[in-house]
């Protein structure tokens, strides 16, 4: 079976015996996350990522709510989990890492603080 990363949350699909039929066209983990599809927040936040690990060098790493307080302003924090999940996409399409102690990490597993780096 192949392994399938939901396209909302970024976070690896389960395989489930109701999708046999249907696996080819599963995209989303849940059905919260098939009603909340990425937004142009949702993608502003992938790009501020990258732009941000663009301007470091090479190796160093950023933490989740840089790119939430450069979209969100003063309502950054709401834009943490967003900005988690913008990660775990971006993990998906092979543009960053995401690391724990220096150590890269499963992405739908972390648990705790994180730090993005350019994959």
């Amino acid at each position: 079976m192949e392994e399938k990363t939901c396209a909302t949350c970024g976070r690896r699909i389960e395989w489930r015996k109701k999708w046999a039929r249907d696996w080819e066209n599963v995209r989303y983990c849940s059905d919260a996350c098939r009603r909340h599809k990425p937004n142009d927040t949702d993608r502003a936040l992938e790009t501020t990522i990258v732009e941000l690990l663009d301007r470091r060098a090479a190796g160093r790493t950023i933490c989740p709510s840089e790119a939430a307080k450069q979209v969100g302003g003063d309502d950054w924090r709401d834009l943490m989990e967003p900005a988690r999940r913008a990660a775990r996409r971006l993990v998906d399409a092979g543009t960053i890492e995401i690391t724990q102690q220096g150590h890269v990490v499963d992405p739908s597993t972390a648990k705790g603080p994180i730090r993005l780096r350019k994959a």
